[in-house]
């Protein structure tokens, strides 16, 4: 990778409990040729056991001091009528 040139990384982890809940944490980074994350989007998914759900969605950006502060957040809910 040249200097000028950045990655974009993609994790994605699923959890559950016993209590039937479901987490995916879907997160997607921003990485410039020396390592350094300069912006990522992280997005959370949770289902209860009633099949309610959760998204919460953050964009962070590096600041001047090399730290990731978030520059919007979006959250829905989705509650199951049935």
């Amino acid at each position: 990778m040249s200097e000028n040139e950045f990655e974009v990384v993609e994790v994605v982890t699923e959890a559950s409990d016993d209590e039937g809940n479901i987490v995916v944490d879907d997160l997607v980074a921003l990485v410039d040729s020396d390592g350094t994350v300069v912006a990522t989007d992280e997005t959370l998914i949770i289902e209860d056991a009633d099949g309610d759900v959760l998204i919460d969605e953050v964009v962070s950006v590096i600041d001047e001091d090399g730290e990731l502060q978030a520059v919007a957040e979006e959250v829905t809910v989705i509650v199951n009528e049935d």
